[in-house]
């Protein structure tokens, strides 16, 4: 067997050059990358830290009451984000909250046209797989390294490193939800003369709809996943507390850390959620009024 690997194939100096090349070559390119990045981010927190934390608690529930119309989700919210306060992790939970926002923000934007992309067209989408299943098999930690030469320390690599985990989940649930669309519906809208751009937005994105918020709640829980492993690459949140509590073995920070975590995905998953239900109406009244 040593004839084997007496030559390798020298996959770990290609990568190596490729990030050295990108460096050079394009380091005007990730910095403005980064600091739009870096804006985004610090808009989100002066909007959820500017205001005393009982006001932003306030303003949320009024959110989640409004989208919702739950008593028990809005209950579940105040008690959850005022339990957050009592614990002292108010801070550290707005900034995970617009690391969360950003990645999510970000996901969705590449996912939707991407998915869609994918829906129609089936070749691109047997290019896209093998990546999209690389994305969310690789180990996170080999990635990150690039990410962290890259764009240096703080919020924004592991803004990256999140974004390249979790936005397979929007791309594969909006092409499910696309190709799902019954046949005889959009038969029927070209029957009625619709332009295959209205077919997409009158009819497709209506009915994948269910699907997409899926992608949109899936996108969050795994952008929660990595807020650990964000604090190893300088990110502030709930994760910077988890890693010193696991440091110093301290049970009780790593405890009330990781309680705040979950209070803040079940808040999140339980607003977002879509219920099963029926396709949209909109997209079955918007042909039925020409039928």
């Amino acid at each position: 067997m040593d004839w084997l690997t007496e030559t390798r194939v020298p996959i770990g100096p290609w990568s190596k050059a490729a990030v050295t090349w990108m460096t050079t070559h394009g380091g005007w390119f990730f910095d403005a990358v980064s600091n739009g990045l870096s804006a985004i981010i610090d808009g989100i927190l002066w909007c959820l830290q500017s205001p005393h934390p009982l006001v932003s608690v306030a303003v949320f529930t009024a959110f989640v009451w409004w989208y919702r119309r739950s008593y028990g989700v809005t209950a579940f919210t105040v008690l959850g984000l005022l339990l957050i306060i009592n614990l002292g992790y108010w801070k550290e939970t707005t900034e995970t909250l617009a690391l969360v926002l950003a990645a999510t923000a970000v996901c969705m934007a590449i996912g939707i046209p991407v998915g869609i992309a994918a829906a129609r067209r089936e070749w691109l989408y047997a290019v896209l797989r093998p990546i999209l299943d690389l994305m969310q098999t690789i180990p996170t930690f080999v990635y990150l390294i690039p990410a962290l030469i890259l764009f240096g320390l703080g919020m924004v690599p592991g803004l990256i490193a999140t974004v390249i985990f979790a936005v397979p989940a929007p791309i594969r649930l909006t092409r499910l939800g696309i190709i799902s669309t019954p046949g005889a519906l959009k038969e029927a809208a070209l029957a009625f003369g619709a332009t295959p751009w209205q077919v997409l937005r009158k009819v497709e994105l209506p009915y994948a709809t269910p699907q997409i918020m899926a992608g949109l709640t899936q996108t969050i829980m795994l952008s929660l996943s990595m807020v650990v492993i964000a604090a190893l690459v300088g990110a502030n949140g709930l994760g910077v507390p988890v890693v010193r509590a696991l440091n110093t073995v301290n049970i009780a920070k790593g405890f009330e850390a990781g309680l705040c975590i979950v209070i803040l995905a079940i808040i999140l998953d339980r607003m977002l959620r879509v219920p099963g239900h029926p396709p949209p109406k909109r997209a079955l009244s918007f042909w039925k009024e020409r039928l």
